[in-house]
């Protein structure tokens, strides 16, 4: 009984158990399933015709199809896509967005035209809708403006930054741009604007082309025209693919396609050439030697079959580009967006605008008929985190809402189709490399590492395009010339004419123009009142400001003027010197002191009786040849240090301290010595010139007046840069004002202390006039040049000549011809060099008196070891009867007190060596007193020990 109780019990809780298990997992699949329509609707907006469009349509379509066929994205929720025609009108574009905000679409890819996006952004930021395009590439569709605007393509701003580097690449400095006239152009140049100013390139002029097919083959013509007068020969065509064949073809027509000429193509091009080509031959003949863009995309399995694929759809008929491939991506990613807004519990629901109603009253649009999509912001926030592998690379957007690892290809068309040339990638720059590869390593972007293979340009030519020309206008570059009163071996205007001038900077710059290998046509302006010498930072500012277009003669190379102009390779070399009067110093019966000054006379002579008073003190107690009278040392020790100068002292030094300060005084003598005869040599066989102005120190620190030439940069240099106040500067105009303000000289009036000016002036000023010298050294270092606005090509050029003329030697044969000095600077003469001052060998004397102090701070340690040795008691006593004056003769005594063990040993060395005179003498029969002698030293050996 109870067994089949147990039994009834047991079955009923399985079948409860088993009935809630069903309840909820029925209740589960019904939510999931009810949170998951059968079908989404999704809409395409573009222009079905175009060449964007109809490869576009294709892989849309296919992407609907590989979605709904793979169960693992969508889990059996099917995608309908319904296409709109755009027809690149923004008109159009609004209508058919307003037409789909009426029925239940989540999103929209497309458009494909930057025009129409920048409209029906609007429409889809009010009613929630992502809009997803797949070309429209304009930098200024913000996702700030519009939120609810994607690009699943790359924007123009990375496209004008490739370009921007490819015209830095090639050296190129300026370029014309062609654009179409919309919004898609505009902002596209402006950013190509922006990237090429980072550069220090620009845009030199623009050129807007009518959107549509309001641009007839004549007014293509006409502007084509104005462009072929223009300077720059680099053009950037940044148009539609209808305007642009255009444009090429009447430039081919127009021989623009020729030698000298660089056309950059932006992305427009590569997709024509990989949607239709082959191209007709005269199609392809217009575009020869043109550098494209073409973004890119990485090789793939994936992406080789699904181009196998296509060929079979279409049967070789229409080729797929990047823009197809980012359609096909972008369905996949609405695919995956609403797989994740699902799980997400997302529910596709649609409410009425209250605002639209209030609008609608009154009228007959229907607008109510619009609706809001209420989880748009969550399908806009999966859309943006999606992360998947595409057809076109890693989907997956950055914190400015735009597609990482942004690439391009740069492709060069030649022949019946095209070469791939390098890559550029917003990681590395320019490279041979494919981006991805370069990825894995730390970014490079220095110059030697952006590299591009060799490309053949318009006019089958290999050699890179100079890329501008002078212009084909009539006009001749407008050179200014500066009009000198002085000096007029640098630069003259001929007497008699307007424009033409002769001199050493006339002949440099003529000489260098004719190494270009280009004509350049110029007239000579000339600037100045030919009254006085005119301001070179005005003529330099006149380039800056765009009056002249260059400027020739002897102009300065000065920081404050390459701020506004570029310079050309020096061709002189200049400089401020210091111009002073100077006298001849003649030979006198005191020649023999002017080598050292009073101060270096006076402190060597202390140290040659310091050196024998510190001999003295150290030889006294132990060398008899330092002993004797008070009278006799003195005389000992004079003679001595004396004698030291002459390396001729007799008296030998037998203790080691001694010896040390002796050998390291001794080099010291060695050095003064050689220094003083050096000096004296030169005093006595060199005619010398002696000026009381050193160098622009000692002029500097002096308030004497200074002269100056009128027009030069000496004037704001001294006066800015030194601090010398402008009421000590005085102009002069020419040499002859030169020489009589420095004869006259800084205590009259009109008269300089000395002038500075630049160095070829002073050499050309001192040819002639012998009573004046350069004193002290060249305190700028400068070079005389020729002017150029900023970023002139023709700077560069010049300066190319320049360094062709110095090397082959043309530039000092002109030099010599203008400027060939007379004898008078050829003399012998040299200023007085500074005399020997105790500053320069103060090393030496510090040396020898550390030694000194040193060697008498031992010996004396060493007396008073001996006095405390000698006296114990009185040393450690504190008794009053110890005084100071006992201990202070005892110590004085202690240093005047002979040795006595080495007095005995030095007269036993003295009589040994007389015995063995002695010795010598009786071999020879020459010491007829020997024995006399042998006793009376043995008997003094004896009593000594």
């Amino acid at each position: 009984m109870m067994l089949c109780w147990s039994f009834k019990m047991n079955l009923i809780w399985f079948f409860l158990l088993l009935f809630l298990y069903l309840g909820v997992f029925s209740f589960g699949s019904s939510n999931d399933v009810s949170s998951r329509p059968a079908v989404v609707n999704i809409g395409a907006i573009f222009t079905f015709n175009s060449t964007i469009g109809k490869v576009a349509k294709l892989a849309i379509e296919e992407a609907v199809k590989d979605v709904n066929s793979n169960f693992s994205v969508l889990h059996g929720t099917k995608l309908a896509v319904k296409m709109r025609n755009s027809n690149c009108s923004g008109f159009d574009g609004m209508v058919q967005a307003l037409q789909f905000m009426e029925t239940d679409i989540v999103a929209i890819i497309g458009p494909q035209s930057s025009v129409v996006a920048h409209i029906i952004s609007h429409v889809a930021n009010e009613l929630q809708v992502p809009l997803l395009s797949f070309a429209a590439t304009d930098p200024t569709l913000s996702s700030l403006q519009f939120p609810f605007f994607v690009r699943t393509t790359r924007s123009d701003l990375y496209q004008m930054s490739a370009v921007a580097q490819i015209v830095d690449h090639y050296g190129w400095k300026e370029v014309i741009a062609i654009f179409i006239d919309d919004d898609y152009g505009r902002n596209g140049m402006s950013a190509l604007d922006d990237k090429l100013a980072e550069r220090r390139c620009r845009i030199s002029y623009k050129l807007g082309i009518p959107p549509g097919p309001g641009a007839t083959r004549g007014d293509i013509m006409d502007l084509l025209v104005k462009v072929a007068q223009l300077e720059s020969r680099v053009i950037v065509l940044h148009v539609n693919p209808d305007s642009g064949l255009m444009i090429l073809s009447v430039a081919h027509y127009l021989q623009m396609m020729g030698d000298g000429f660089v056309w950059i193509a932006t992305d427009w091009l590569s997709s024509l050439l990989d949607s239709a080509l082959p191209l007709p031959s005269e199609t392809m003949d217009t575009l020869q030697g043109v550098l494209v863009l073409r973004q890119h995309t990485p090789d793939s399995d994936r992406k080789r079959a699904f181009f196998s694929k296509w060929n079979k759809l279409t049967g070789g008929s229409l080729g797929l580009h990047s823009y197809g491939l980012y359609a096909y991506d972008s369905v996949w990613l609405v695919a995956h967006a609403l797989d994740a807004f699902f799980n997400q519990g997302g529910i596709i629901s649609f409410s009425n605008d209250s605002r639209i109603k209030s609008v609608e009253k009154g009228g007959s649009l229907h607008l109510e008929a619009m609706s809001i999509f209420d989880d748009g912001p969550l399908l806009l926030k999966n859309v943006l985190q999606s992360t998947f592998l595409g057809l076109t690379g890693p989907i997956k957007f950055d914190s400015e809402r735009s597609l990482v690892l942004p690439a391009y290809d740069i492709i060069n068309v030649l022949g019946t189709g095209f070469r791939r040339i390098g890559y550029w990638c917003n990681y590395s720059g320019l490279s041979t490399v494919p981006p991805e590869m370069l990825y894995s390593k730390p970014p490079n972007r220095s110059s030697a590492n952006q590299q591009l293979y060799s490309v053949i340009w318009p006019g089958e030519t290999l050699s890179k395009p100079r890329g501008w020309v002078f212009p084909n206008n009539g006009k001749q570059l407008r050179i200014g010339v500066p009009i000198r009163v002085s000096y007029r071996e640098f630069v003259s205007q001929v007497r008699g004419t307007d424009n033409m001038f002769k001199g050493f900077c006339i002949d440099v710059f003529m000489a260098a123009v004719n190494l270009l290998p280009y004509a350049v046509p110029y007239r000579f302006i000339p600037f100045g009142d030919g009254q006085k010498n005119p301001s070179y930072n005005e003529l330099v500012y006149s380039i800056a400001t765009g009056v002249l277009d260059a400027a020739v003669g002897d102009i300065a190379i000065v920081t404050n003027r390459t701020k506004i102009v570029d310079f050309s390779q020096p061709y002189a070399a200049s400089g401020l010197v210091v111009v002073a009067p100077v006298k001849k110093l003649n030979s006198s019966a005191w020649a023999f002191l002017r080598p050292f000054t009073a101060r270096m006379w006076v402190v060597t002579a202390a140290s040659f009786l310091v050196i024998g008073i510190v001999v003295w003190i150290l030889e006294h107690r132990i060398n008899d040849e330092f002993r004797g009278p008070p009278k006799r040392q003195l005389i000992t020790i004079l003679w001595f240090s004396i004698s030291t100068l002459f390396f001729a002292h007799r008296e030998n030094t037998v203790s080691t301290l001694g010896r040390l300060v002796l050998i390291i005084w001794l080099f010291v003598v060695l050095i003064i010595n050689s220094s003083y005869t050096a000096s004296l040599t030169s005093i006595l066989t060199v005619q010398h010139l002696s000026s009381p102005i050193k160098g622009i120190e000692s002029l500097k620190n002096s308030d004497e007046p200074i002269g100056y030439q009128v027009g030069s940069f000496a004037e704001h240099y001294l006066s800015e840069e030194l601090g010398i106040s402008k009421s000590r500067l005085i102009a002069l105009g020419t040499p002859q004002a030169y020489a009589q303000a420095l004869q006259l000289g800084p205590k009259k009036a009109g008269g300089v202390a000395a002038v500075v000016d630049e160095r070829p002036y002073v050499e050309l000023f001192l040819s002639s006039q012998c009573k004046f010298r350069v004193v002290g050294q060249e305190f700028t270092k400068s070079g005389w040049g020729f002017a150029f606005p900023r970023d002139s090509p023709l700077a560069v050029d010049m300066s190319t000549a320049l360094l062709q003329l110095s090397e082959n030697g043309d530039l000092q044969r002109i030099y010599d011809k203008w400027l060939r000095q007379s004898s008078c600077t050829l003399e012998s003469t040299e200023l007085e060099s500074d005399r020997l001052h105790l500053k320069s060998f103060w090393g030496l004397f510090l040396i020898c008196g550390i030694a000194c102090f040193i060697a008498l701070f031992i010996y004396f340690l060493q007396i008073l070891n001996k006095l405390c040795r000698a006296d114990p008691t009185p040393c450690v006593s504190t008794s009053p009867g110890n005084s100071r004056s006992r201990r202070l003769r005892r110590f004085l005594s202690l240093i005047d007190e002979k040795k006595d063990h080495s007095n005995s040993g030095s007269k036993r060395k003295k009589i040994v060596r007389s015995l063995s005179d002695n010795d010598k003498d009786d071999k020879l029969g020459r010491n007829p007193k020997k024995k006399q002698t042998e006793m009376t030293n043995r008997s003094e050996i004896n009593s000594n020990n």
